[in-house]
């Protein structure tokens, strides 16, 4: 039987007490060590080695926030679960940029800490070894992500899945905004049956199954959209999500995913499941800031390696340059895709993807040259700088 090692960090007696005994109901959970403080916790991670800590933020001295940064950087194979009673998305967002893998709100019931904590362990152990190692998965996961909503997260998935699709590739676009999913729309599809009713069948999912769920479209992609009522994101696990990309990179080439806009526990998922992210920014403060913000939040999360930043409707008449956006962000774009709302617009309105409607718009182009980033495998920033250290000597001896 395979045991997960925990270390309990509460300053208050009680609860740290009350979290033991939670524990002490799955016999898999074996708690090697409490703290009361930041410092205490990050000495004690350091010799008792646990896999997951449980880390409270409010604590004397050192706290929660500081200790999990120190502990992540400096203590290999250890996950930090942040518990607080602070539920607000301002905490969840400083405790993943501190490098926490999950967010507890107290007060929480049993089955929610123990599976939270088996959750936090085996992302860490399938980090550690570097994804699924057993059978051969030929597919690759792109994910295309955002913290702000209306950047144009779902027209860059749906319109370089297409291209792919066009150039021969096997590929599925998956819908992973459970809530406000738009995918289907974008493509002209009104579905009867979703991934909340997939979620339905229960664990047991093979290819066949996800196969009859899967839509075709006429482009060649297959998509699983998202629910149709913002309720029934409730019916899909975080499990369910990693088997149904883990399945589907056995038989497809591309796996595309659209997400919703913001860090939760099936994005998460999605990213450490990822080969590339493409990181969708717009030319505005709030998007620039939010960008930054979300890097760095990949970067405690060690996916920062696979971003490529995709600078979308891109443009000089907005008053800040694509440079000024790479200084404050301190990050280089990897693609930019221009502003054509008069193309743009009317295509989502009609459900018809901009690159099959008018394929020799600058967009589409422009969307064009992205698919080509994806399947060359390049766009990361040592490809970006050293090509930039190349240009510049080219102009230096021209």
């Amino acid at each position: 039987m395979e045991t997960i090692k925990l270390l309990i960090a509460d300053d208050n007696e009680d609860t740290r007490e009350n979290i033991r005994r939670m524990l002490s109901f799955d016999e898999e959970l074996i708690v090697v060590g409490e703290a009361a403080n930041g410092t205490e916790a990050y000495e004690k991670s350091k010799s008792l080695q646990p896999n997951v800590i449980l880390m409270d933020i409010n604590m004397p001295g050192m706290d929660g926030l500081a200790a999990t940064q120190k502990i992540t950087a400096e203590v290999s194979g250890c996950s930090v679960v942040v518990i607080s009673v602070q539920g607000e998305q301002e905490y969840l967002r400083k405790a993943m940029i501190s490098g926490a893998r999950d967010y507890l709100v107290k007060p929480f019931n049993n089955d929610d800490l123990i599976n939270t904590v088996k959750n936090a362990y085996q992302m860490e152990k399938k980090r550690l070894q570097g994804g699924e190692k057993d059978q051969p998965q030929k597919g690759e996961v792109i994910t295309v992500f955002g913290t702000k909503g209306g950047v144009g997260k779902t027209t860059i998935a749906v319109n370089l899945a297409v291209l792919l699709a066009k150039s021969k590739q096997k590929v599925v676009l998956i819908d992973l905004d459970f809530q406000f999913g738009d995918v289907a729309i974008f493509l002209n599809v009104y579905p009867k049956r979703t991934i909340s009713e997939l979620a339905q069948e229960g664990n047991e999912l093979d290819i066949d199954l996800l196969e009859s769920y899967l839509i075709p479209h006429k482009s060649g992609v297959k998509m699983l959209p998202a629910p149709g009522r913002p309720e029934y994101a409730e019916l899909i696990t975080i499990e369910q999500v990693e088997k149904i990309i883990k399945v589907l990179k056995n038989y497809y080439d591309y796996i595309i995913i659209d997400t919703p806009p913001h860090f939760n526990e099936t994005n998460l998922s999605a990213l450490d499941l990822s080969s590339q992210i493409l990181v969708v920014l717009a030319m505005d403060l709030a998007t620039i800031k939010n960008v930054k913000l979300s890097l760095g939040i990949l970067e405690s999360l060690h996916q920062k390696g696979k971003a490529k930043l995709v600078l979308n409707r891109a443009s000089e008449d907005m008053g800040i340059t694509s440079k000024d956006a790479e200084e404050t962000i301190e990050f280089l774009i990897a693609a930019q895709v221009p502003s054509e709302g008069k193309i743009v617009v009317p295509a989502l309105n009609e459900g018809i993807p901009f690159v099959l409607s008018n394929p020799t718009a600058k967009v589409s182009l422009a969307l064009q040259n992205l698919s080509e980033i994806v399947i060359k495998d390049r766009g990361y920033q040592n490809d970006l700088y050293e090509r930039k250290s190349t240009n510049f000597f080219r102009r230096l001896f021209k």
